[in-house]
């Protein structure tokens, strides 16, 4: 999901990027209803799913984020 709010510099910047999966938007900015839903506060914003879509962890960085996702895979 992106926070942007111009279409137009969003497509360059994946395009520019080389950014291959999916990307969503409704450029409404910090007005984005999802992100709102999930109490989106700052970007990068990152949320770790389990096998079933359930979240189970949410804005972790460096080794903290490596870790959980050993966890989760050797499951």
């Amino acid at each position: 999901m992106s926070l942007d709010k111009d279409a137009a510099k969003w497509k360059e910047a994946i395009a520019k990027d080389g950014l291959t999966w999916t990307h969503v938007s409704n450029l409404k900015f910090w007005d984005e209803p999802i992100a709102k839903q999930y109490n989106v506060e700052s970007i990068p914003a990152t949320f770790i799913l389990d096998a079933s879509g359930k979240v189970v962890a949410q804005d972790l960085r460096g080794p903290e984020l490596k870790a959980k996702i050993v966890e989760l895979l050797a499951k």
